[in-house]
Order: C-alpha cells, then structure tokens, then sequence
C-alpha cells in the first residue's frame, strides 16, 4: 500500500479504528515506530507522513512527521468510451484500467449492450480509491455514462474506434480518446454510424472479449 486515504489525513494527531486498525495491524504487520503515508480525498495532492506511536486493542495512534505536496499523474491522458458489458467484468478491470493511467471511461448503452446491467457507480469509485491507494496514483478516474453511441460520438468526434480493419494500431500511436464495443461487437447500424471514424484492429487472429480488449488498447497506447 502506497498510502491510506483518510478524511482528517493532515492533523497532528491521528486515531485509526475498525477496519484500518485491523488492517494495518493484524494483515500488514505495522507496530510501533513503522511510518505510514496518508492523504485525504479533499486535498489529495498533499502526502501527509506518520509515525506509529501507540497501538492498542480496537486503535493505534499516528504522529505527524511531516507534509509535502506529492502528486501522482498519468504521462498521458486516455478516454475510454466502453460499450456496457456485465458490471462484475468491469468490476474485474477497473483496477487495472485505474493502475496504467487511464483518465476517463464513459460507459455507452450501445445496441448489443443488455440494457438490465445497473451500474453502481459508489461500489465503482470503492474500487478505484483501492487502487489509488495500492498504485500511489493521485487523480481520481473519471466515470460517465452515455444514452447511445450517437450521443458519445456529437459529443467527441475525434474518437477513435476499436473494430474489424485493416488498419492495425502501431506501438508508438498517440491519441486520447477510443471507443470499445460490447460483446457481440456493434450492431449493423452502429457500423455504418461509425464509418467515418478511424478504425483499427491489433495485431492477433484472435478474437478479443470486450474487457480483453479495453486492457490490450489501453495498455499500447499508454506504456
């Protein structure tokens, strides 16, 4: 763990209960003496260091050492628009997603998305604020969501798109925004709406699920 998120991180004083206490003590093995980093969500630039000193039975206490500003960014930016797969699978890639930087996913009800998926954004966000902590990343992801993939493309038509081409993407292409379809692809319609976008495809015979491809696409262009 890079840091721990805590909504009074900055005080002088410090007293860590419950679940963190358990955590930090039982799981991570911290004891008196050990320093720990911690940042708040409202001014999460600022890296706060603590010294463990006093651990007791439901509490430990942290003393402040010291403050600095210390943040974390991505080099690049990337906005994912992903066509609604199962909240689980996404639930499974987030992390990752959130780990090599991406910037913005803006879900999209494409045609072949099952329109009963319910995206619980707070479980989403829980999901990101591990991984910040774990990766030491500081600039939160950014979640939206989009009626149908007209709206997404008259809102960001320099989108790129992820399909059947024959154009493959190249290890060094640079750009900010690309679109990733659902399972089953796009439907016939949304094809021929996407036609005047720029299309590409990786380098594999092999057929991509949709989470498979959001991590490949993400990762060439961001590493």
């Amino acid at each position: 763990m890079m840091y721990l998120l805590n909504e009074n991180a900055g005080d002088e004083t410090l007293v860590l209960k419950g679940e963190t206490h358990k955590y930090l003590v039982k799981v991570l093995r911290h004891g008196v003496g050990d320093k720990l980093q911690l940042r708040s969500k409202a001014s999460i630039e600022n890296l706060h260091l603590y010294e463990i000193v006093r651990i007791e039975g439901r509490s430990l206490t942290l003393q402040l050492l010291e403050s600095q500003k210390n943040e974390v960014k991505p080099l690049k930016k990337l906005h994912i628009g992903w066509c609604v797969i199962e909240s689980k699978s996404i639930e499974k890639m987030l992390p990752s997603l959130n780990e090599i930087g991406v910037d913005r996913i803006s879900f999209i009800y494409c045609e072949r998305s099952q329109k009963n998926f319910k995206l619980d954004f707070k479980r989403f966000e829980r999901i990101l604020e591990a991984s910040m902590q774990q990766s030491g990343r500081t600039a939160m992801m950014e979640l939206d969501t989009y009626k149908n993939l007209h709206q997404f493309i008259t809102a960001f038509p320099d989108t790129k798109v992820f399909d059947f081409s024959d154009t493959i993407l190249q290890g060094n292409s640079d750009f900010e925004r690309v679109l990733i379809g659902c399972e089953g692809g796009f439907s016939k319609e949304e094809k021929a709406f996407l036609q005047a976008q720029d299309v590409f495809r990786l380098d594999t015979p092999m057929i991509l699920r949709s989470e498979s491809a959001v991590m490949a696409v993400a990762s060439k262009i961001l590493l």
